[in-house]
């Protein structure tokens, strides 16, 4: 969700009450002082221009020479891309409306918001050797608009595990069947209050972000979950709206990533404790700073010279002149700058 439009407005509306005397509009809320990173690299715009249509990163590893990946990311107004690691776009295929996006395995599953009353997976195909995607189908996900997506990382055949966040905050997580027609057996429900969109599996507990506020964790219980707010929106940590979230593996811990895009920063959690540990923005360098970022995604490994202790990336919001990209940040400068 944007809200950088209604806070330039409010500079405005600032200004022209100074003007006429009236009281100012309340100032632009930023967190904690973030340590500044640099990206290493980008990828080309996405097809559609002058709109809000870059949205979610995915990252496939090559099982095979797992220091080759692919990007997968979305075009919420028209499809999805692929990307080498240099930023290159490679294929693209039609999808409509695609707003989240995650991989497992070959397979890439999207939140399909093309029918705004009943929510749908779009389910694909990745051939990474030419590389391609081919739509396999959709899935039937209930009611409500499809908003937020992730899967579960599993063993290569295993079930694939999903969790659709639909737009007013309802989670349903359950088993895709990809073989035919794909099909969405839900296991687990839960509503969140408001809003929500970003989510990442920790095993099988599932964190969301609700914009307005905060990181919730949702610990499965029967047919619902049992849920804990463990990181406040507080204007420190989190500036809403709490956006992506994303998990990675670093000297035998694991963190969780968020996207405090209400001023532009990211925040890192150690897990399972959700003890915080520091923020991040991606400042101006030669691929420039990132601002208004949705999606995130990030997976250690050695990708080679440019990329040798793992991969951030983040959608941005104002890539002027050319049309929203994602930006991709070396892992190891982001754990030098927060000490980790």
């Amino acid at each position: 969700m944007r809200i950088f439009t209604s806070k330039r407005l409010l500079l405005s509306a600032a200004l022209a009450s100074l003007v006429s005397g009236c009281a100012p509009a309340e100032p632009v809320i930023t967190g904690l002082p973030p340590a500044p990173v640099t990206a290493s690299g980008e990828t080309q715009p996405v097809g559609t221009s002058r709109a809000d249509a870059a949205d979610d990163p995915a990252i496939w590893v090559d099982p095979a020479n797992p220091g080759r990946a692919l990007i997968v990311a979305t075009d919420k107004k028209a499809g999805l891309h692929v990307y080498d690691l240099t930023g290159k776009d490679l294929a693209f295929t039609k999808g409509g409306l695609v707003n989240n996006v995650d991989v497992a395995g070959d397979i890439i599953v999207a939140s399909d918001r093309n029918d705004g009353v009943n929510a749908h997976l779009a389910v694909f195909r990745l051939d990474p050797d030419k590389p391609a995607i081919a739509a396999l189908g959709r899935a039937s996900a209930g009611t409500g608009e499809a908003y937020g997506l992730c899967l579960r990382k599993t063993a290569p055949g295993e079930p694939v595990t999903a969790a659709l966040i639909v737009k007013d905050g309802t989670v349903r997580v359950g088993t895709l069947t990809i073989e035919g027609t794909p099909a969405f057996a839900v296991q687990w429900e839960y509503k969140i209050p408001t809003q929500s969109e970003g989510c990442v599996f920790d095993g099988d507990t599932l964190y969301v972000g609700e914009e307005d506020a905060g990181i919730w964790r949702l610990v499965p219980n029967g047919t619902t979950a049992d849920a804990t707010l463990v990181a406040p929106v507080d204007n420190e940590r989190l500036v809403a709206d709490v956006e992506g979230l994303a998990t990675i593996d670093h000297k035998g811990e694991r963190y969780l990533i968020a996207s405090s895009q209400g001023d532009n920063a990211y925040a890192v959690f150690r897990l399972p404790g959700m003890d915080y540990v520091g923020r991040f923005a991606v400042a101006a360098g030669d691929f420039g700073a990132t601002s208004e970022t949705d999606g995130i995604e990030a997976v250690a490994g050695n990708f080679g010279a440019a990329y040798p202790d793992g991969i951030f990336i983040a959608q941005d919001g104002d890539n002027a002149p050319d049309a929203q990209n994602f930006k991709i940040v070396r892992w190891d400068r982001i754990a030098a700058a927060l000490g980790l």
